[in-house]
């Protein structure tokens, strides 16, 4: 099924108005940051997260400028931490192709986020909208903030599913959540309504991230993500967090206290990611992004009444449970 071409089907020139303002936030006339903001746009993407704004305002309204702007501004915040996010990962790629501190080198990367964010405040200030202006607010607050506890988390050497959801929730699904409550806000529906798009763009972003997390366990060239990689780099998801957890094998946690101090090999590596696929642990996370589909249902069921926004919505539901990439 073309999942993607259902989800954008009722907002096609609301999203095509959308890449454009987007490409013109991210142009410049000057040398080298031309050229680096060149570099950001060839990454394009799916637009998974304008298009849950723009599906949820066309859900309750009309899209309009408030909403463009709220959508650009999310758009550029989130654009702005992964430049960030590449220098403190201190990662080469982003995107399939050389991350900007790859390409050009750390200073340049963290003044080009810089000016990234401060184009998104710049963004949102257009929407003249206070609640949404202190959305995108708090949002960056919580992202920097997920960033720091997953990095302390690395330190210590418990092993908590409650700590893996703070994390997820706070690095990834605050980024649905807000994306979703923004398009309610741009409309001016109750504030019931934004509160219940707010909890279905919360429940997408978590089932994003559990998806993601078990990628991490099988190897495959179209996700171009090893097997093993988020280990390599000290975190602990929850699929082998479950087996950990399930079974209180002493050797298996000696490996995962490895993982966590950065002494972990690629063989031991290995021997975690066959435990958690022999202990459960892929159907423990896949049961748990199960849950979190049931919320994102209920919000289908009760708040959307357009037949088209209600095929694009499941469709989009669908899209991130089940997507390969």
């Amino acid at each position: 099924m073309d999942y993607l071409s259902l989800i954008r089907r009722p907002i096609e020139s609301e999203l095509s108005a959308f890449i454009q303002m987007f490409d013109e936030a991210l142009s410049h006339t000057d040398g080298l940051l031309s050229d680096t903001l060149q570099h950001i746009r060839k990454r394009g993407g799916k637009r998974m997260r304008p298009m849950l704004t723009l599906l949820i305002a066309s859900n309750y309204g009309q899209v309009n400028s408030v909403t463009q702007h709220a959508a650009v501004g999310l758009e550029l915040l989130h654009t702005a931490s992964l430049v960030h996010d590449d220098v403190v990962d201190e990662s080469g790629e982003r995107r399939g192709q050389p991350s900007v501190n790859a390409s050009f080198n750390n200073k340049v990367a963290v003044l080009v986020g810089d000016y990234i964010l401060s184009t998104a405040l710049l963004n949102v200030s257009l929407t003249n909208h206070t609640e949404i202006i202190k959305s995108l607010a708090q949002l960056g607050q919580t992202l920097s903030s997920g960033e720091l506890l997953q990095m302390n988390n690395f330190k210590d050497d418990g092993i908590s599913e409650e700590i893996y959801y703070r994390v997820i929730e706070q690095k990834t699904a605050s980024l649905f959540a807000t994306c979703a409550k923004n398009g309610a806000l741009s409309v001016g529906v109750s504030p019931e309504e934004v509160s219940a798009s707010y909890e279905f763009g919360k429940a997408i972003g978590m089932i994003f991230q559990i998806r993601d997390d078990i990628f991490d366990y099988f190897d495959s060239k179209e996700i171009g993500k090893p097997t093993g990689n988020d280990m390599a780099e000290g975190k602990l998801t929850l699929p082998v967090i479950y087996a950990l957890k399930s079974t209180g094998l002493e050797p298996m946690l000696q490996l995962a206290k490895k993982v966590k101090n950065g002494s972990v090999s690629s063989d031991e590596i290995a021997v975690l990611v066959n435990f958690a696929k022999e202990r459960g642990g892929i159907d423990y996370a896949v049961k748990k992004m199960n849950d979190f589909s049931e919320i994102a249902k209920r919000y289908i069921d009760f708040h959307v009444k357009q037949s088209s926004i209600r095929d694009a919505l499941t469709a989009y539901l669908e899209f991130v449970a089940l997507r390969n990439i």
